[in-house]
């Protein structure tokens, strides 16, 4: 089949194209901005891409069409396709109806944690011997791929986010998991969902899909979470949590958590050293073994599996290490996952110096949904650089009163760069916290360090 995609270049797409690739079809894509390191990996396939929305692409009328999600009515490829009635479908309900429709799924969900989640998992299940396939919306780095088909059970990360223009559901509906982490639910994406409520009932709706004999790996001290399953719960249920009580339980041994103890049912399964840190990265790796556990992976395997898990990246990347300076580039997009993260940093390098620079850059950060929580995110920072920009219409100096004077408001890239770089001294933790590119800022910020 010839399968043309539009949105190539985007993470989810990206990996839809590489898994249709190597099902055997014939694939091209289509981006607004064909960029490394997605548009050469694709190349790298021998899928033909094309820059811009123009419909040359598909003249020749390709048998299917897949939408991404970041394109709506009104742009000129979309309008073709429908104008000329060529058959499409979302990236989403590809996957689900043509590539995990017969393998056994295991699906991680949540508003954080997701890709480094799925990416335990997948690395468990390879260590394992299990071959698994797995789309990430990240690079793990023990895999450097995004995606890949294996030939065991399939990790997905499944992201609540809505389908595609006409398909407004979450994409997580459409993979039918056998086995499901809900790692944690609060509000998020204010661009396509009104309120916590309407989320919850996309997490209901994921909840249904899951078959009488499936297992829900569960985040038992999330009460979000527990409110959409006392809305129904048809499958098999287990519940972790840093306290006991649980199924599974994760206590952390240091207070950074660079040495985790797991108990399963009362019974020790199994001690964890490890280069990684918080809070957060403590109830990751608890899911992700609960979750392999129920995939029939040995717990002592598992957790012995995670002493070699190498992060992923832009996921607390350190991405230099010069001149005892540290300069690490996080994937921040919620004041919960900025807190979590920069205190999980804290309690790792004791007194000193972290310093930051934020971009408020997803949709809902954008419109100052969270401002008032961003302030005391980012108490355990020294001192902070927020980048502003078009389409912030909050203030960013009450937002980020708590700091007490140790936050800079900075409009252009260079200029925060300037400044944190006059700042810098030995010892140093540098964390550029973005979603998006934050204009290479990481990247000419670890040149600079390595120059010093």
């Amino acid at each position: 089949m010839r399968i043309h995609i539009l949105g190539a270049c985007g993470t989810f797409m990206g990996g839809v194209a590489l898994l249709a690739s190597r099902a055997g079809h014939q694939v091209s894509g289509t981006d607004q901005h064909t960029y490394p390191p997605m548009s050469t990996l694709l190349e790298g396939e021998g899928i033909d891409l094309y820059e811009g929305y123009d419909n040359h692409p598909l003249r020749d009328a390709p048998d299917l069409v897949i939408i991404g999600n970041a394109l709506s009515r009104g742009n000129p490829a979309v309008e073709y396709v429908l104008n000329e009635r060529l058959k499409y479908t979302s990236g989403p309900r590809w996957l689900g109806e043509n590539y995990l429709r017969d393998r056994n799924v295991i699906a991680v969900a949540g508003t954080h944690g997701k890709t480094t989640t799925a990416s335990m998992l997948a690395w468990i299940l390879e260590f394992a011997g299990l071959n698994p396939g797995f789309m990430i919306g990240g690079v793990p780095h023990n895999f450097n791929l995004s995606a890949r088909e294996g030939t065991g059970s399939f990790v997905v990360e499944a992201d609540e986010y809505d389908t595609a223009f006409f398909d407004k559901r979450s994409k997580f509906v459409h993979y039918r998991p056998q086995v499901t982490i809900l790692n944690n639910l609060e509000y998020d994406h204010a661009d396509i969902f009104p309120d916590l409520a309407a989320i919850e009932t996309q997490f209901h709706h994921l909840v249904r899909t899951i078959p009488g004999n499936g297992t829900i790996i569960s985040n038992g001290g999330d009460s979000n979470i527990e409110g959409v399953l006392a809305r129904g719960c048809w499958s098999r249920l287990q519940r972790f949590a840093l306290d006991d009580g649980h199924d599974w339980q994760v206590e952390m041994m240091r207070p950074d958590g660079t040495e985790l103890n797991f108990i399963h049912k009362d019974e020790v399964a199994g001690s964890l050293q490890w280069q990684h840190c918080g809070r957060h990265n403590a109830l990751n790796a608890c899911a992700a073994v609960a979750a392999a556990v129920a995939a029939d992976v040995p717990a002592k395997t598992a957790i012995k599996a995670l002493s070699l898990f190498e992060g992923v990246k832009r996921r607390m990347e350190l991405i230099a290490q010069a001149n005892d300076i540290h300069v690490y580039d996080d994937f921040a997009h919620h004041p919960t996952a900025i807190r979590l993260t920069l205190e999980g940093l804290r309690r790792k390098v004791g007194n000193a110096r972290i310093l930051v620079a934020l971009e408020p850059r997803s949709n809902t950060m954008r419109a100052g949904i969270h401002a008032d929580e961003l302030g005391p995110a980012l108490i355990a920072a020294d001192h902070v650089w927020l980048k502003t920009g078009e389409g912030i219409d909050w203030d960013p100096q009450v937002a980020l009163a708590p700091l007490e004077g140790r936050c800079k408001i900075v409009p252009r890239v260079d200029d925060l760069l300037r400044q944190m770089t006059n700042q810098l001294k030995a010892g140093d933790h540098v964390v550029f916290m973005s979603n998006g590119g934050f204009e290479a800022a990481p990247r000419r910020m670890s040149e600079t360090v390595n120059q010093l």
